[in-house]
């Protein structure tokens, strides 16, 4: 069970990030003015170093499996990342694909630690029963 949320998660990650690639528009709305003034990068340069990192993460959570408690924590640290992102689109009440309504927008704030939690568990060791 735990292997095939760690491929959803993967291939979810690794679809989003090629999307920052193609889509940078829709994803430049969600960063906020204080992370360009405190990366020093513009945001398109965010979008895509975000894109990046979850490319990054995806392929990593298929390709490392010995790797794969320290690449869950990594994607977990991600998503917490990125909230402030979604905090920002949600304050600023500006809409993207799929995002186009205060209540999708206030929704996809709740999604977040639920990424986390699924992040950390498809990545934990099972437990050994008796």
């Amino acid at each position: 069970m735990r292997a095939v949320a760690r491929w959803i998660l993967a291939i979810a990650l690794g679809a989003i990030g090629v999307m920052h690639f193609t889509a940078t528009r829709g994803f430049r709305v969600v960063v906020p003015d204080w992370a360009v003034q405190l990366t020093r990068l513009d945001k398109e340069t965010i979008v895509l170093a975000s894109g990046a990192a979850e490319i990054a993460l995806a392929t990593g959570l298929v390709a490392l499996p010995r790797e794969r408690r320290r690449i869950g924590w990594a994607t977990a640290a991600f998503f917490v990342a990125v909230l402030p992102g979604n905090i920002h689109q949600w304050r600023t009440r500006r809409s993207t694909p799929g995002l186009d309504t205060d209540g999708r927008r206030f929704g996809r704030l709740f999604l977040q630690p639920l990424l986390v939690l699924w992040a950390l568990w498809a990545t934990a060791e099972p437990s050994r029963r008796r």
